[in-house]
C-alpha cells in the first residue's frame, strides 16, 4: 500500500449559516486546496459526505462541488452513513489513495439543516435510526442515548455532574475555536439546571443542530512531499459495526462498532491507546463521550467518569479529549462532523490550533460514529 497522507484542510464556521450548501462546501473545499498549495486541477476524485442535501434542494453534491471547483471532469463519490458519514468518506479516500488508484482526493463533508426548523430537524436525525424500532416508535436520539446515560450512571455510580463535567470542558475548548458553533462558558450548575430533553440528558447535556462544512487533502507520500513540508501522516483506519438498534445489543454501556474499529486501527499502525497524544471522539452527548473513550481503550470501562473528575480529558491533560470543543461545543453538521476532526488533527499537528494547541503532540486520534454507533470509523495521525 502507498504510505497515505494529508496535506491541507479547510473549515466553514459551524453554526447557523445562510450561504447555501453549495456555496459552504466550496468554501471549505477551497480553503483546503489553498492549505495545501496545489491547483484544483491536481486533484484527481472528489469523496463527498452528506446526509440530508434533499433539506437544502442539492442531492448528487458531488459533481456540484467538482464543477464550481473548476473541475467538472474529475469524477466523484456521494456517501451516507448517518453521523458518521464524514468518517467513512474520509477512509473510503484513503483507501483509494493507498491502493494507488489515485495520487491526491478531495474528502468534504458538508450539513445544511438548521434552516428547517427544530421540528423537521429533528423528524431528519430520526431517521438515521433503525426507524421501524426507534424513530417511528417515537425514540429520539436524545430518548436513545438517555437510555445508555441511564444505564451508565446506574452500572458504575456515576453522577449527573459527571455528565456535566464533559460539557464544561469541551466548552472551555469551545472557546478557545472561532470556528466553533457554542463558544459560551458554562459551569456544572448551567449544565444541571439546564432544561432536561430526556432523563437524565439535559439542554447542556446535549450537541446542537449546525451547518457546515470541512474538507482536506489526501495523498500519497510522493505528491505530498513534491508540493509541502506541512503535511501529516494517516498510520491507521478502522472501521466497524452494531446492530441498528439499542435493543439488539448486549449491553447499553459499550458500541462495538467503536472497539472493533479502534482494534483495526491500532493494529494497523502498531499502537496502543497509551500511544495516543489526544482525540477527537464522537461526542454528541456527553455520555456518549464517558462511553467512546473507554470503548477507544483510554480508560477502563467504568473508569471514565473518574478521569473526568481528575482533569485528565482536559486541555492540558494526560489524554486531551475534543480539544476542538467536540460536537458538543464546536457542533454537529453531521456530514461534516467526521472531515472536522480530521481538520482538527491537522491543525493540531502541523502547529495552526492557537490557543487549543496540545503541547508536545505527535499521534491524535479521530472517532466517529453513525446513529448510536451503527457504523463507526476511527483514524489515526502522526506528524512528520
Amino acid at each position: 500500500m502507498e504510505k497515505v497522507c494529508v496535506i491541507g484542510a479547510g473549515s466553514t464556521k459551524y453554526g447557523k449559516l445562510q450561504e447555501s450548501i453549495t456555496d459552504i462546501a466550496v468554501q471549505a473545499s477551497a480553503e483546503a486546496i489553498e492549505s495545501a498549495g496545489i491547483e484544483p486541477k491536481e486533484i484527481e476524485a472528489g469523496y463527498i459526505s452528506n446526509v440530508f442535501g434533499i433539506a437544502d434542494k442539492q442531492v448528487h453534491l458531488g459533481p456540484v462541488i467538482m464543477s464550481n471547483l473548476g473541475i467538472p471532469e474529475k469524477p466523484s463519490l456521494s456517501i451516507e452513513s448517518a453521523c458518521g458519514s464524514g468518517s467513512v468518506s474520509f477512509r473510503e479516500a484513503y483507501a483509494n489513495v493507498a491502493a494507488g488508484f489515485y495520487d491526491a482526493v478531495l474528502a468534504t463533508g458538508v450539513e445544511k439543516v438548521t434552516h428547517t426548523g427544530t421540528e423537521w430537524t429533528t423528524t431528519y436525525f430520526s431517521y438515521c435510526s433503525d426507524f421501524f424500532y426507534e424513530g417511528g416508535a417515537g425514540a429520539s436520539f436524545p430518548g436513545l442515548f438517555a437510555s445508555m446515560a441511564r444505564a451508565y450512571l446506574a452500572e458504575f455510580k456515576a453522577t449527573e455532574e459527571d455528565l456535566a463535567l464533559v460539557a464544561v470542558k469541551n466548552h472551555d475548548n469551545g472557546l478557545l475555536n472561532p470556528k466553533a458553533h457554542l463558544r459560551k462558558k458554562i459551569t456544572v450548575d448551567d449544565v444541571m439546571k439546564s432544561a432536561i430533553v430526556a432523563s437524565p440528558l439535559k439542554l447542556y447535556d446535549c450537541c446542537p443542530f449546525s451547518d457546515g462544512a470541512s474538507a482536506v487533502i489526501i495523498c500519497n507520500e510522493k505528491f505530498a512531499k513534491a508540493h509541502t513540508k506541512n503535511y501529516i501522516e494517516v498510520i491507521g483506519s478502522g472501521r466497524g459495526g452494531s446492530p441498528a438498534a439499542l435493543q439488539g445489543r448486549e449491553h447499553l454501556t459499550t458500541i462495538p462498532s467503536t472497539n472493533i474499529a479502534a482494534q483495526a486501527a491500532y493494529k494497523m499502525a502498531g499502537l496502543t491507546p497509551k500511544d495516543i497524544d489526544f482525540a477527537e471522539v464522537h461526542d454528541c452527548f456527553t455520555i456518549a463521550e464517558l462511553v467512546d473513550t473507554e470503548d477507544l481503550g483510554f480508560f477502563e470501562k467504568g473508569k471514565a467518569v473518574d478521569a473526568v473528575r481528575q482533569g485528565l480529558t482536559k486541555l492540558n491533560g494526560a489524554i486531551p479529549i475534543n480539544p476542538s470543543g467536540g460536537l458538543k461545543s464546536k457542533g454537529h453538521p453531521i456530514g461534516a462532523t467526521g472531515i472536522g476532526q480530521v481538520v482538527e488533527v491537522f491543525d493540531q499537528l502541523t502547529g495552526r490550533a492557537g490557543e487549543r494547541t496540545v503541547k508536545n503532540a505527535q499521534i491524535g486520534l479521530t472517532h466517529n460514529f453513525g446513529a448510536t454507533g451503527a457504523s463507526c470509523a476511527v483514524h489515526i495521525f502522526k506528524s512528520v
